[in-house]
């Protein structure tokens, strides 16, 4: 008898979870609270683009969907920081060959929903869930058109549905699971570099550009139109916040004198402005995910972080292809959900770490001679010694190396490059033997 699977969120990684379980053979059905995204008109303001890397390659790739996702992905091969003045400085993220994409969230959201469709999964849009029952894998859904209630029985309950799931709600109330949310003290708001005249982009398309000025920044990547998709991330309150950017001469004063040659891009800046929502960051934590054998988080529900490592969609599709790999392992539905939870919580709450850690790398330090100084080093021991040293961006973005390893490995060496980088005269000597063999000795 075939297993019946129950998705709640159609969203990236409930939809790529949906060509997981597909390919076994399972009946899946996603449940969506919001509209089908196929017949909206989408408008900017909240969708943060994405950054795919090899986690999320690797998990595409399993199901056989990479080169679909790869005809609306942008290589991106270096950061460019911009400083005040305009003048721009490049960092490599890896070897020349090594990128990371540029992908629309709505769009890649669109691919997989039709792929999902095509390999079987059916579709519920406005279907709210009101109630579940954990253990029998039950779900109540309440549509939102109509609002007629049906309940939903299923060998297995997934709740795919964000940082605000209802299914996590449900453990938290029913089984008293652990539960934190920790919101950040910066919000963001999108804003948009349109396409030139000619739909030419108006700065390197393959690069994430960054706009570092300490407690804030602009960052920006391409979409496949020709325009950029732009987010600032400030503080709520004080100096330079939100709080602060109260009329258009404030938004207009803001942008002119610590973005120049961001406002010069954007004609329509403050119009954007005041039409753009701004939103909150925060990062959620829970324990266990699972209950018995019947239901299960996946994603955001699980881990939610915030958007400094790229990482939150590729740790939502390794949670696809780990979970996949422990139903390869386990005949047992409730060893696989708790070998699941053991698996995972380390590396969601690693993936936490390693975001709030690269937010203060890319404000604070992209901007700073010593840092790329310091990037120069770890590079070029990298290629001396590969067996010795990974770089902590090229574990997180180029391997999958669990999140949690990677992110002790990289604390080591940071502690490692602090000694390095206060040896005296080190910006003359940090091409010598001397270094490398300073570092060897180190580890």
């Amino acid at each position: 008898m075939k297993k019946n699977v129950t998705i709640v969120g159609a969203g990236l990684v409930g939809s790529l979870l949906s060509l997981y379980m597909t390919k076994r053979g399972y009946i899946v059905n996603i449940f969506e609270r919001r509209k089908d995204l196929r017949s909206e008109v989408i408008t900017a303001g909240k969708s943060i683009n994405l950054a795919l890397s090899e986690r999320g390659w690797s998990s595409l790739r399993r199901v056989g969907v990479e080169d679909e996702v790869k005809k609306i992905a942008i290589p991106m091969y270096k950061r460019i920081m911009h400083d005040v003045d305009g003048n721009l400085t490049e960092q490599p993220y890896g070897t020349p060959d090594q990128a990371i994409y540029s992908v629309s969230r709505v769009e890649l959201n669109i691919l997989l929903m039709k792929l999902a469709e095509e390999h079987g999964a059916k579709l519920h849009f406005n279907e709210k869930c009101t109630d579940a029952n954990l253990e029998l894998g039950k779900a109540i859904f309440q549509n939102t058109l109509d609002n007629i209630h049906k309940t939903i029985s299923s060998d297995l309950l997934i709740g795919a549905d964000g940082a605000f799931s209802a299914i996590r709600k449900k453990m938290i109330s029913q089984y008293a699971h652990k539960y934190e949310y920790n919101e950040i003290a910066h919000d963001y708001k999108e804003l948009l570099i349109p396409a030139g005249d000619h739909g030419d982009y108006l700065l390197d398309k393959n690069a994430l550009h960054i706009w570092p000025r300490g407690e804030f920044m602009v960052i920006a990547l391409a979409n496949l139109d020709g325009s950029f998709t732009c987010t600032l991330f400030a503080p709520k309150k004080g100096k330079n916040s939100f709080e602060s950017l109260n009329t258009k001469s404030d938004v207009e004063e803001y942008f002119n004198t610590l973005f120049p040659d961001f406002a010069a891009l954007v004609p329509d800046l403050y119009s954007q402005w005041n039409s753009n929502p701004t939103s909150t960051l925060a990062i959620i934590r829970t324990f266990p995910w699972h209950v018995g054998n019947s239901s299960v988080l996946i994603g955001d529900s699980a881990h939610a972080t915030v958007p400094f490592y790229g990482q939150g969609m590729n740790a939502g599709f390794e949670d696809c292809r780990v979970f996949d790999d422990l139903l390869n392992k386990y005949d047992d539905m409730h060893e696989c959900l708790e070998n699941y939870t053991k698996t995972r919580k380390p590396d969601g709450d690693g993936l936490q770490d390693l975001s709030l850690h690269n937010f203060i790398v890319m404000r604070d330090k992209t901007a700073d001679p010593m840092f790329l100084l310091q990037k120069k080093i770890e590079s070029k021991f990298a290629n001396l010694f590969p067996e010795k040293w990974i770089p902590l961006y090229t574990m997180v973005s180029f391997t999958t190396i669990p999140y949690s390893e990677a992110w002790k490995i990289g604390m080591r060496q940071e502690t490692l490059m602090q000694n390095i980088m206060s040896m005296p005269d080190i910006e003359k000597i940090w091409n010598s033997d001397i270094i490398m063999q300073k570092m060897h000795s180190l580890l």
